[in-house]
């Protein structure tokens, strides 16, 4: 009997999983993804082991798609090629540079206070190449279409909140060159920082899958499986 009990219970979550992430699957866009020849423009995905980031081109954030907020970073940052974007809770994204300042009451408040919290995004300014700047991260390029691109950048300009038309500045962000911006939309188990990345990357026409992107190495499988990515080397693995 109790074993009976242990089976169904566990096809119950396997089935749960399963619709959830049907649920929350978002279909591609072949018209703009992938993208090859002429057209391609590459990204790159950036995942720190508990947060993930986009890095894109400066001179991307003023051409097609690019808003105030985007145009004003890249004038800020324009002494770098490249810059990478995250996003994340206020609090708890200054507060966790690194899985060794963790901190469950921040994180669990994060993720679940009512109606979520007010979120920020950071900006850092590149001056290597995206590797040799986070050598210990899993990168996957992605080779997105012009439009693709133009798209992605106005969902990214339309995650900072502006005051009187310009993004505002909130102080230093973690590492390298780079600042922490007031940024739009709310944190919280529903919407967090590789959720807002894939959404990202969902606009310029690549199929995501919101459960399996929640955590990590879930987005990583998810952009294998479905998006058929795959990550460049790790120079600091043998």
């Amino acid at each position: 009997m109790i074993v009976r009990r242990l089976v169904f219970g566990v096809a119950g979550l396997i089935a749960i999983v399963l619709f959830a992430m049907v649920l929350t699957a978002s279909p591609g866009d072949p018209a703009l993804y992938p993208a090859t020849g002429d057209d391609a423009r590459t990204i790159h995905l950036v995942s720190h082991g508990w947060h993930s980031g986009l890095v894109i081109p400066r001179e991307a954030l003023t051409g097609a798609g690019a808003g105030a907020a985007l145009r004003a970073v890249a004038l800020r940052f324009r002494a770098y090629p490249d810059l990478e974007f995250g996003w994340g809770e206020a609090r708890f994204y200054r507060a966790t540079p690194t899985l060794a300042e963790f901190d469950l009451r921040l994180a669990l408040e994060a993720l679940f206070t009512p109606g979520g919290r007010a979120g920020v995004v950071q900006v850092v300014g590149l001056e290597r190449t995206v590797r040799n700047s986070f050598p210990h991260a899993d990168i996957v390029p992605v080779q997105v279409s012009s439009t693709g691109l133009a798209r992605l950048i106005a969902r990214l300009d339309a995650s900072f909140r502006l005051d009187d038309g310009q993004p505002v500045a909130g102080g230093p962000g973690l590492y390298g060159p780079s600042l922490f911006y007031e940024g739009a939309g709310r944190f919280s188990y529903a919407n967090v920082c590789n959720h807002w990345v894939a959404r990202l990357l969902n606009a310029a026409g690549v199929p995501v899958t919101l459960m399996l992107d929640t955590h990590p190495q879930g987005f990583l499988l998810d952009l294998r499986w479905r998006a058929g990515l795959t990550q460049a080397p790790n120079l600091s693995k043998p």
